[in-house]
């Protein structure tokens, strides 16, 4: 094959991607036309009615382990969930109180991040929706309660979801797409992101006096502002704008973060790296202390997992021994076992009876973590009848001011994968359902604030 034909092929592959993503959709078990407010809440059909045509559109979302060192890095605008958010504007990141739970006022952690372009608008070619939340589960059942309330009073929530997005020419990525073989660049002009990722990661004084360096080299004045957006060393997440008042070199998103650190490592570390910047600028050292940085707050994060999607309908067909969720990492056994203890927390036989067709319906695909779908007039797939929103719950864009639509849902079976425990106070959700701009409107602000519901499967948790 010539070279123009494989880049064509490149191409042709990378536009079918979109197209997927593009062509997301999801149903719930009820297919009838939208209901009024009062028969959304009273009137709640769950009854596993499905038909073909709405499986088809419908798109699950399956984790994995990451197949290359490489395949989560931004440039190639990848799903995926745990670990650290691969920022679509890795300058302009959420701060402030966007950043933490409003309701114990701690950072908020990386639940998972969706690449979903609309590729019809140029302002949405690349687009990306993160999901964060408080880890505590005291947290979220505050959060449950506070979702009730009005645009006039100001809620308090655990949980966040942002929408980044780009056009095709921007300064941080190539116009062209990505080759997924590990050779990709963050921008054409190259090295962008290597030094993007040296200062997120770890931003000392040797790092910083590097990338000045190879700017002034390379006339890379322009792109320089990466070095004001390093993020905090112990959750990589957050913009690092506050420093150690010791070795000033290391940086943090919050007070907390900063006095677990220094609890946990950075005391030591810190001394070491303050005789390492009077007497050498050695790289050794510096990556010694960079390796032990990393090593602590990868301690503090939900495991690091690709998502990989596949149609709903694909799973209507029996699964042959060989299909690649044949060999999950939750077996069938277990994927039962848990929702049969979740069912015995429901009181009511219209909660009992929602919960056995939610359960019916995931069946097909028990490990799915994801349900995704952008269609007009899509719905959730409840778990339960209760404590679902009304029309006049789901606000108006904050931005444009126009309707929100459904988009996706994660489910707790993510909680498997992340290695939280079954306990009484350990987090744990029916579902959560994500509403977006329907617009998906532009604005000067990178990262614009959506809104999620959150249902519980704890009764005494329900709205009443």
């Amino acid at each position: 094959m010539s070279e123009i034909e494989a880049d064509d092929m490149d191409e042709i592959g990378a536009v079918e991607s979109m197209d997927k993503l593009n062509s997301l959709r999801i149903t719930s078990l009820d297919d009838d036309d939208i209901h009024d407010d009062e028969e959304l809440q009273d009137d709640h059909d769950t009854d596993d009615d499905d038909d073909e045509e709405s499986n088809e559109s419908v798109v699950l979302g399956f984790v994995a382990k990451p197949k290359n060192s490489w395949s989560l890095l931004p440039q190639l605008f990848p799903s995926k969930a745990g670990g650290v958010p691969a920022w679509l504007d890795p300058v302009n990141l959420p701060s402030g109180r966007s950043c933490v739970c409003d309701i114990c006022g701690e950072p908020l952690q990386f639940l998972l991040q969706i690449y979903a372009p609309i590729v019809e608008k140029d302002s949405t070619f690349h687009r990306t929706l993160f999901a964060f939340m408080c880890p505590s589960m005291t947290c979220l059942l505050r959060d449950q309660h506070e979702q009730w309330k009005r645009k006039s009073d100001k809620s308090s929530r655990s949980v966040k979801v942002f929408r980044g997005q780009l056009p095709r020419s921007n300064p941080f990525y190539s116009s062209e797409p990505p080759k997924h073989d590990g050779s990709d660049k963050a921008c054409e002009s190259g090295g962008r992101f290597d030094l993007f990722f040296l200062l997120s990661k770890s931003s000392n004084y040797f790092n910083t006096l590097l990338f000045f360096k190879i700017a002034l080299i390379y006339n890379m004045s322009s792109i320089c502002d990466v070095v004001l957006v390093a993020r905090c060393n112990w959750c990589g997440t957050w913009k690092g704008d506050k420093v150690c008042g010791k070795c000033r070199t290391v940086r943090y998103c919050s007070e907390k973060h900063q006095a677990i650190h220094w609890r946990t490592g950075h005391k030591t570390d810190c001394q070491r790296m303050c005789v390492s910047s009077q007497l050498s600028s050695s790289r050794l050292t510096n990556s010694h202390s960079e390796t032990d940085i990393e090593k602590v707050s990868s301690k503090h994060l939900w495991p690091e997992f690709e998502i990989m999607h596949e149609y709903e309908s694909e799973f209507d067909i029996e699964i042959s021994h060989d299909n690649s969720y044949a060999n999950a990492m939750v077996c069938k056994d277990r994927m039962d076992d848990s929702m049969k203890s979740l069912l015995a927390n429901f009181e009511g036989d219209d909660d009992r009876k929602s919960w056995a067709s939610f359960q019916g319906r995931l069946s097909k695909a028990p490990e799915q973590v994801l349900r995704y779908c952008r269609d007009v007039g899509s719905k959730p797939l409840w778990p339960m009848p209760s404590g679902l929103p009304s029309k006049e719950d789901i606000p108006k864009c904050s931005y444009c001011s126009g309707p929100m639509c459904y988009e996706f849902q994660i489910l707790p079976q993510l909680l498997y994968y992340f290695g939280v425990k079954n306990d009484v106070d350990s987090l744990d959700w029916a579902t959560i359902v994500v509403y977006t701009c329907e617009a998906s409107c532009e604005s000067s602000i990178a990262y614009k604030e959506e809104f999620a519901w959150v249902q519980l499967s704890v009764p005494s948790a329900v709205h009443q």
